[in-house]
């Protein structure tokens, strides 16, 4: 697998380099016995965005150790996961066997998906690729994977927690930080990350042939815990730290 260009090759590497501590601080919480979206941890039961799974065909993007991918193929599903990081993916398989179930797990970039057009009724991810990879790759992408009025759901951070992010405390502050406008990708010594404004993302589904269906500002209840640093519950439960869009493919 040769990743899509230099962004990901990065990010690649940086994730090879840090899957064993994620999944260890993380893990548990991701627990496939709980699917949830965010770092707060928000109830698929609750808020119902990926619907029935059952025989329905879903690629999960960077899938991490693939919790989603074993919740929804123990729900009925047919699901896919894919991850631009080998190390991820053998945390993925290891998971896949202990949990009985039959999962194919990819290793690719979500900005070059190995996959025929229209071979997905659902294309989602919880962070991961859609943070971690070029929207104005990843989203045509999806659109193409996806049959007509198939579904693409993601949760990212918003833009919002973006500019509130103090580079020096690495926090969410009651302050803006840094501007709103031309910050779509943040380049680190070790990652890049990519933070698109409401606009931009509306263009990208525009064009990409994606209708808005909603988007979810997730706040986080009064007795919210998190396992990562730098999210305020205070914070977040007064400005929304995520965002969680759901766009459908249009039927034509």
């Amino acid at each position: 697998m040769k990743p899509s260009g230099p962004s990901a090759a990065k990010n690649r590497r940086y994730w090879d380099g840090i899957a064993d501590e994620y999944q260890s601080l993380h893990g548990q919480r991701l627990s496939p016995a709980r699917p949830a979206w965010g770092v707060w941890r928000i109830p698929e039961s609750r808020l119902e965005v990926l619907g029935d799974p059952r025989g329905r065909d879903l690629l999960e993007l960077g899938c991490g150790a693939a919790q989603w991918s074993i919740a929804l193929a123990r729900a009925g599903g047919r699901p896919v996961g894919l991850d631009n990081s080998e190390q991820q993916l053998e945390h993925a398989r290891r998971l896949v066997r202990r949990a009985g179930v039959q999962i194919p797990l990819v290793h690719a970039s979500a900005e070059d998906v190995p996959f025929a057009d229209a071979a997905f009724d659902v294309v989602f991810c919880d962070h991961g690729a859609m943070s971690f990879a070029d929207p104005r790759r990843t989203v045509p992408e999806c659109a193409r994977l996806l049959r007509p009025g198939g579904l693409l759901a993601f949760c990212q951070e918003s833009p919002i927690s973006h500019v509130c992010t103090s580079d020096k405390r690495g926090k969410h502050v009651a302050s803006l930080q840094r501007d709103y406008f031309g910050t779509g990708r943040y380049d680190s010594e070790a990652h890049v990350e990519y933070h698109p404004g409401y606009g931009e993302w509306i263009r990208l589904f525009r064009d990409s042939g994606l209708v808005i269906e909603a988007l979810f500002e997730l706040r986080p209840t009064a007795n919210a815990t998190t396992s990562y640093e730098g999210w305020s519950r205070d914070w977040a439960r007064r400005w929304p730290a995520e965002n969680l869009w759901k766009v459908r493919k249009e039927e034509r």
